[in-house]
């Protein structure tokens, strides 16, 4: 089983910036996808961005030019630094990983953008 653990959410000014971590541990199975999702109150959960073992990378249309997701494999570690942040920003952001065997998801950090 893997197991994730996130960190460095919180309360942040309208443009202002966070970095996201999220740790794997446990049977982290190569190739994967590390990703972060994000759902906000009333809303569906939705993709934010996405790296593969091979550092391919997608992102939402709505965070693209302002959010960059990084990795380390090294670490088995996920990042998403968020800049220019919004309030429609304002989420609680979870981290998942995919591979061939299964997959896992982070218990979540709350990001809030607000003045």
């Amino acid at each position: 089983q893997v197991q994730l653990v996130e960190s460095g959410g919180g309360l942040v000014q309208p443009g202002g910036s966070l970095r996201l971590s999220c740790a794997a541990s446990g049977s982290v199975f190569r190739p994967n996808v590390m990703g972060w999702y994000r759902q906000a109150p009333g809303k569906q959960r939705e993709l934010v961005a996405s790296i593969t073992s091979d550092t391919r990378t997608n992102y939402a249309d709505s965070v693209k030019g302002r959010f960059t997701i990084s990795r380390d494999n090294t670490k088995n570690t996920v990042y998403l630094q968020m800049n220019s942040l919004k309030p429609e920003d304002t989420a609680a952001y979870y981290c998942s990983l995919r591979h061939a065997l299964g997959s896992a998801w982070g218990q979540g950090t709350q990001v809030t953008v607000s003045s």
